[in-house]
């Protein structure tokens, strides 16, 4: 029974601390963050919202459409995300790089995971697709969960925070 509570506890505190509030940037920093997005994802940003749900062993990316009917933008997140999914086992975190800069937070510290070290699963949804980040490892959890931060930030006016139920269902 204590040990239920001390992991019952752990996954509230943890849940508590991945749903504060991420700063948006400023509106010339979310102008210059579309602007490089629009070179390297194909998709239109006005017609689909990225959602970032942080889970306790990485998270949860998901691109969907507005318009459910949207055929040409689900097929076109679906490459962009399968392509990226591939480079990412790769260790090759270029495209995120060149949208939101060498600096990027968690970015450094994603790059240097070996391959194989943070399980990448791409899967298509019925409106976009997602792509599930997981890892035993506590250093690279805390750079998906910066890296997903710095994505909420920049893409403030496309990305919404994902629902913390994603804890519970997504990493067994």
């Amino acid at each position: 029974m204590k040990k239920r509570l001390t992991t019952f506890l752990s996954v509230v505190l943890f849940m508590a601390a991945s749903v504060q509030a991420v700063e948006k940037a400023s509106e010339n920093r979310l102008d210059e963050v579309a602007k490089r997005g629009a070179h390297v994802m194909s998709f239109n940003l006005e017609q689909t919202t990225h959602v970032f749900s942080k889970t306790e062993k990485g998270g949860l990316q998901q691109v969907i459409v507005k318009d459910s009917s949207n055929a040409e933008q689900i097929k076109l997140i679906r490459e962009h995300l399968s392509k990226i999914s591939q480079e990412f086992r790769q260790g090759d975190f270029s495209d995120p790089a060149k949208i939101h800069g060498e600096d990027m937070p968690g970015l450094a510290e994603l790059r240097t995971a070996t391959p194989g070290q943070i399980k990448i699963v791409y899967k298509e949804l019925p409106n976009g697709a997602e792509i599930d980040y997981s890892t035993d490892d506590t250093k690279l959890v805390k750079a998906i969960h910066q890296w997903f931060d710095a994505q909420l930030s920049d893409h403030a006016r496309h990305a919404v925070p994902g629902h913390a139920h994603h804890l519970m269902h997504h990493n067994p």
